[in-house]
């Protein structure tokens, strides 16, 4: 049976993704540069850094984070950026320091990027203010409704100081984990492997899977009345993303 809010959760994914997407694009020079004065690369750190700054990860949520592509726990800890304890990972000395670093960058692209107001008609930054709150009840909301990696990645570290953009961003990167868990969660009911559901092309099984990950994310937005989920998904969709169209 379907969930009444599975076509807002369909429909607002592809929001919450576009956002997320922006910001890293954004500090994504900055970023490889804070790595390269280093002598080291991004690896699964910077895909955990607001959760990590706050807690541990227990290796099994890392493990179905990284299902898709996978990675080496030896190569991992080689860099010194974390490392493996009574099955969690946490970030060592330098691990804090780097990816503190990293969390005022994407902070800072947030904010140049959801601050630009190329027509007066535009919220601005008014939109990121309407929409926190509301992402934050999400979030909360969350506890009951989300898989196992959305709870190991939440709470989120919040740096003293940080602006609402910044707030906002480390907050929809813990949001889209509610849905990647009800995603996981389907293909694997559907009785597929990740290479199986990476290679699934268009038609009615992709459509099911699909669907259920729908209805599974969907209870999450239950913690909002329909006004509520109206002003979230405008105000994100108002907030601009930086992308240019090629000529």
């Amino acid at each position: 049976m379907s969930h009444p809010l599975a076509s807002y959760a369909a429909v607002i994914r592809p929001v919450v993704d576009r956002l997320h997407v922006a910001v890293r694009h954004a500090s994504r020079a900055e970023v490889r540069a804070l790595y390269a004065a280093r002598g080291l690369v991004p690896g699964v750190e910077i895909d955990l850094f607001a959760a990590l700054l706050d807690h541990p990860v227990p290796e099994t949520a890392l493990a179905a984070r990284v299902v898709y592509t996978g990675f080496d726990p030896e190569a991992t800890q080689a860099q010194g950026l974390v490392e493996l304890v009574d099955g969690c990972w946490r970030l060592t000395g330098p691990g804090r320091e780097l990816v503190s670093a990293v969390d005022e960058v994407l902070g800072a692209a947030a904010e140049r990027c959801w601050s630009y107001r190329p027509s007066p008609s535009l919220p601005g930054l008014a939109a990121v203010e309407a929409a926190l709150p509301l992402v934050e009840r999400l979030l909360e909301a969350g506890q009951a409704s989300g898989g196992p990696v959305f709870r190991a990645l939440t709470p989120v570290w919040e740096r003293p100081g940080a602006s609402a953009a910044a707030r906002l961003a480390v907050r929809l990167e813990a949001l889209r984990h509610h849905r990647a868990d009800a995603h996981r969660a389907a293909w694997a009911a559907a009785g597929l492997t990740a290479a199986e559901i990476q290679a699934l092309g268009p038609g009615p099984q992709r459509e099911a899977i699909e669907a259920e990950t729908n209805r599974l994310d969907a209870p999450v937005y239950e913690a909002l009345d329909a006004e509520e989920r109206l002003v979230l998904l405008g105000s994100l969709g108002a907030l601009p993303d930086g992308f240019q169209v090629p000529a």
